[in-house]
């Protein structure tokens, strides 16, 4: 936690409602993102309760499992989840853009639209990556043959609540509560923060109540049923388990009366938990929308189209579900996009967001200040050629803890570095004076291009983090060449009879899926013309 954000957890604790720590939104929204509020079984690490899902606030689909324990129906219930989602992510696939070429990549077909799912918390997002832990692995045939459609499920949902979930900048899969924790600070702690109820009320009270006392309303499970994953105990003992232990009795008697009423009454139960929670989620994408979206909004949303685009072509070519464990190569190349893409999110937020960038203004890593003087007419002559190199004096009144030689950059022009030559005190002991040469971004010439340096009485901005070059990926062998030290190259997956004999739990690491079967499927969901939209089902 920053300085800034300390002071605007105080401020918020003081004032009774939540303080803005961005100026704009730094997710992407999607014009029809699907939300989705998952319930897990407690005790059970993934088997699925019910889950209410839909890109129409007035419209939600709502799909219970009966029977958490039974297996045959957790299967029934991904199958009948897969034919919900599916065609929301079939329905991004419908056209293409054309993208040039680079000198890095030929030129390419791109997806116009991505899916984009939204969860109240993080718990949600790891419920649903269990769930694709639990089905990607599933085969079409065998023992305990499922729905082709369900290993085409684990497959997105991996790729939705792993890969892309976890990745700076990625729009992909949101969590609520950490996106709202990014843009506002409220007078809780961190911890009740993933408390998505709780966390709005501070943003967004009712009429009449300060946040504190929304958020303190908002604790009362009575009034407001926790947001999953998990359901709350006094619920679960009262009302669940009564519940499906009447739906097992009549099941055992035959009373199929009985066993419709038992399952419409869990339903009920259900629904009432989960309705508080889905319209909770669209109050807080709402107040999201309401910010203004950051310059680089469209060029991150750009980068999440693209991974789509690789990740479903991938699908399509027939490759095989992501493994339970990966290999050391492909941990390290992760590890490394990981750190590549924190970098590069931490430096847009702050080119595009005064207030982030005021964090590091105070932490000593920039300075803000007024333009006093250029020199535009200073060079650097090496050999026989000259080089321009203005001198620029700044007043600042921040301290200036940088050592001369550092290298600096400005939001307005990322691309100009600077270095830092001398700080001393202003002449009216006001603050600082600050000296600067110019390196680059002044064009080819042996003076500098018109538009390209700062004018005496400009305001602007240093920090030593935009003038840092972005680091590329570290030299890596092949999966085939991983030396003994990280475990040697993997072994090559050999079936076994027992591989699907399990009730419940991921297969082997490459299982057999059947390809075939999968875009069989696929097939099918494009001809039956389902698309998911936001007045329901088209």
């Amino acid at each position: 936690m920053s300085t800034l954000t300390a002071l605007a957890r105080a401020r918020a604790a003081r004032a009774g409602h939540a303080v803005p720590i961005a100026a704009v939104r730094h997710v992407h929204l999607s014009d029809e993102p699907l939300v989705v509020v998952p319930v897990m079984q407690a005790g059970e690490a993934a088997a699925p309760l019910a889950v209410m899902l839909g890109t129409s606030r007035s419209a939600p689909e709502l799909l219970v499992v009966s029977q958490p324990r039974n297996r045959d129906q957790r299967f029934a219930f991904l199958t009948a989840f897969a034919r919900v989602l599916l065609p929301y992510i079939e329905s991004r696939r419908s056209s293409t853009e054309t993208v040039e070429a680079t000198k890095n990549h030929e030129e390419w077909e791109r997806y116009n639209d991505a899916p984009q799912l939204i969860l109240p918390n993080s718990g949600g997002i790891d419920a649903l990556r269990l769930l694709g832990r639990s089905s990607r692995f599933r085969t079409v045939d065998g023992p305990y043959p499922v729905d082709p459609l369900v290993p085409l499920l684990g497959r997105y949902l991996t790729w939705l609540a792993e890969d892309r979930a976890a990745m700076p900048g990625s729009s992909i899969c949101l969590a609520l509560t950490s996106v709202l924790a990014q843009h506002w600070a409220t007078g809780q702690s961190a911890l009740e923060d993933q408390h998505l109820p709780a966390l709005l009320g501070w943003i967004d009270p009712p009429a009449g109540l300060s946040g504190a006392e929304a958020a303190l309303r908002a604790e009362d499970a009575d009034l407001v049923p926790p947001a999953g994953p998990v359901t709350d105990p006094a619920f679960d003992t009262g009302v669940l388990a009564p519940l499906v232990r009447a739906q097992e009795l009549a099941r055992a008697t035959d009373d199929t009366r009985a066993v419709s009423q038992a399952e419409q009454e869990l339903r009920s139960a259900l629904e009432g938990q989960l309705l508080p929670t889905w319209e909770t989620a669209w109050q807080a994408v709402d107040v999201l929308r309401a910010l203004p979206a950051a310059a680089a909004d469209e060029l991150r949303w750009q980068v999440d189209r693209g991974r789509f685009t690789d990740f479903a072509n991938g699908l399509d070519d027939g490759a095989p579900p992501q493994p339970k464990r990966p290999s050391a190569v492909a941990a390290a190349r992760r590890l490394a996009d990981l750190e590549a893409a924190q970098l590069s999110y931490d430096r847009s937020q702050a080119i595009d967001d005064p207030l982030v960038l005021a964090r590091y203004r105070v932490g000593g890593e920039a300075f803000a200040g007024r333009i006093v003087a250029v020199d535009a007419e200073r060079q650097e002559i090496k050999g026989k050629r000259a080089w321009p190199r203005p001198l620029v004096r700044l007043l600042t009144e921040d301290e200036v803890i940088l050592r001369p030689g550092a290298k600096l950059a400005s939001p307005t022009r990322v691309s100009q570095t600077a270095r830092l030559r001398s700080v001393s005190l202003a002449p009216d002991g006001g603050g600082y004076e600050v000296e600067l040469e110019l390196l680059s971004g002044m064009g080819r010439g042996k003076t500098p291009e018109p538009g390209s340096l700062p004018v005496a009485g400009e305001q602007r901005c240093y920090a030593t983090f935009l003038a840092e070059q972005r680091g590329t990926r570290p030299e890596l062998p092949e999966v085939d060449q991983t030396p003994w030290t990280h475990g040697g190259p993997p072994w090559p997956h050999v079936a076994r009879a027992d591989d699907q004999s399990e009730d419940w739990g991921p297969g082997p690491d490459v299982a057999s899926v059947d390809a075939a079967g999968m875009a069989a499927a696929r097939a099918e969901l494009l001809a039956d013309g389902r698309v998911l939209g936001a007045g329901g089902w088209d």
